[in-house]
């Protein structure tokens, strides 16, 4: 993690949308559908266009539209203490969610978590509703928004859980991996917490020692 010279900028928080601040939206939907093979997320895959065009072929057969999915998602709701942990971060911090979800699909949760900049991608849908393809709004993705606040002047802290965001880990000023898997546990070095009060105290030290005019 990098080391920055001091300026008059407001600290940056990246987060990660799912199993961070949200369930994993397409646990839900496999909940809710009863489609175990929608179960996998990038917290056992690292390969998110394969998992992505498996997700879209299974929706593609069952017939589940957008319309469908986005009323399982208005179902959902944050995690239990994250928008606390939200209204805190606002106070501190320029307050980023970076995802590999899509916009069409998450809107529901993005409403409730009132985060006005959000990172993601893009589906393509045809007209009946179906899934057909998506778009990245990068192609190095959670590492680039980190790298552009950086550009800007930001000292950027990130929070993630799974294998893909440890390239916007790697990038950012300080890391944490928030309930993370063991296989990732076992191999990245990153400080590790796993619930909101504690993630909360982390970034505090951090602000503390990269933001000593900061409030906290």
């Amino acid at each position: 993690m990098k080391k920055r010279s001091a300026n008059l900028l407001p600290p940056a928080f990246a987060l990660d949308l799912e199993s961070v601040l949200t369930p994993e939206i397409w646990h839900a939907v496999a909940q809710q559908t009863g489609l175990n093979e929608l179960m996998i997320t990038t917290r056992e895959v690292s390969n998110y266009d394969l998992l992505m065009k498996r997700r879209m072929a299974v929706c593609r057969a069952k017939g589940l539209t957008l319309p469908r999915l986005r009323r399982i998602v208005g179902g959902m709701r944050p995690l239990p203490g994250a928008i606390e942990f939200l209204r805190w971060a606002r106070r501190q911090a320029v307050v980023t969610i970076v995802s590999d979800t899509f916009h069409e699909l998450a809107v529901p949760l993005l409403t409730m978590l009132e985060v006005p900049l959000v990172f993601c991608n893009s589906l393509r849908v045809d007209n009946a509703g179906d899934l057909r393809g998506f778009r990245r709004w990068h192609r190095h993705g959670k590492r680039a928004a980190v790298e552009l606040l950086q550009r800007k002047g930001f000292r950027v802290a990130a929070v993630g859980d799974s294998f893909n965001d440890l390239s916007m880990l790697d990038a950012a000023d300080f890391a944490v991996l928030f309930r993370a898997t063991p296989a990732i546990q076992g191999s990245i070095r990153f400080r590790r917490v796993e619930n909101h009060r504690t993630l909360k105290a982390v970034l505090n030290g951090w602000l503390r020692q990269n933001h000593p005019g900061k409030v906290v």
